[in-house]
């Protein structure tokens, strides 16, 4: 600044025509009042407003392309275990009625056992046999499940926010996987 320039110019006349050493430094003209003023250049407030939009809308399209790239992995995750799932409701439906089957002859073989050549009444074993069979009978929950995976992977197609759709989806199924583990007896 001027007035320090003028400190300056004075200092150093003082020291040539008093034989004064010339040491003055910074920190002794900072002491002194008005020589340094800060001031603050006006702001422009639209080119603030307009830099904060730019790098806000930047952040918001890499945090929407994360997503996306994010929702892919999972749609892909979610797919491969449905299709696990459907594997298994596809041995069950095969394997449910071996067990009807198997159950019958071991109730057969069991009352051979204990009655010996007492005569035993098909009837009644086939009674018993049906009876069983509708108790353990999955076929309801199975095509349930087959009908909740669909529309998984309907959701799952059709896109955008389908988080609550999915998480009731997958409460509906988890009744019927528990339905098919209760009704179970065979490993």
């Amino acid at each position: 600044s001027a007035l320090a320039k003028g400190y300056l110019a004075a200092y150093k006349e003082l020291s040539e025509t008093c034989g004064i050493e010339n040491d003055i430094k910074v920190s002794d003209l900072a002491r002194v009042n008005d020589i340094f003023t800060v001031s603050k250049e006006p702001e422009d407030e639209e080119k603030i407003c307009a830099d904060v939009l730019s790098v806000a809308a930047e952040a918001l399209e890499r945090f929407i392309a994360m997503r996306a790239v994010e929702g892919g992995k999972l749609k892909d995750d979610v797919t491969s275990r449905l299709d696990f799932i459907i594997d298994k409701v596809a041995f069950i439906e095969e394997r449910s009625p071996q067990t009807v089957k198997e159950y019958n002859e071991k109730l057969l073989t069991r009352m051979r056992e204990v009655l010996g050549d007492v005569h035993v009444d098909e009837q009644r074993l086939l009674t018993e046999a049906a009876i069983y069979a509708d108790k353990v009978a999955v076929a309801e929950e199975t095509v349930r499940l087959r009908s909740h995976i669909d529309a998984t992977k309907a959701a799952l197609k059709a896109g955008g926010n389908v988080g609550r759709k999915l998480d009731f989806i997958a409460q509906e199924m988890n009744r019927e996987a528990n339905t098919t583990l209760s009704k179970s007896n065979d490993i």
